[in-house]
């Protein structure tokens, strides 16, 4: 599988490796069972998304403030609803 990846995909996922069990909990489900399949606006979305910092990552999905794109957070939500259901 990992001949298939584009660099593009290779670097999101490993940016979405943050250590950080708070966010860990949404990306890495995310990464491990949609990302690859996932649209290319959604793929560019989540770059951008991993491309944050952590602080300002725990303050979105923990709805502390809201991401400075609307696009961004309905991303958020959809991790969220994956974890979550």
């Amino acid at each position: 599988m990992s001949e298939e990846l584009t660099l593009e995909e290779r670097k999101v996922i490993y940016r979405a490796r943050r250590g950080l069990k708070e966010i860990d909990v949404y990306f890495d489900p995310y990464v491990k069972n949609y990302y690859l399949t996932a649209p290319a606006s959604e793929k560019a979305l989540f770059a951008e998304l991993v491309a944050q910092e952590d602080p300002d990552l725990l303050d979105w999905f923990m709805e502390v403030s809201e991401p400075p794109q609307v696009e961004l957070k309905q991303l958020i939500q959809k991790l969220k609803h994956y974890v979550h259901g």
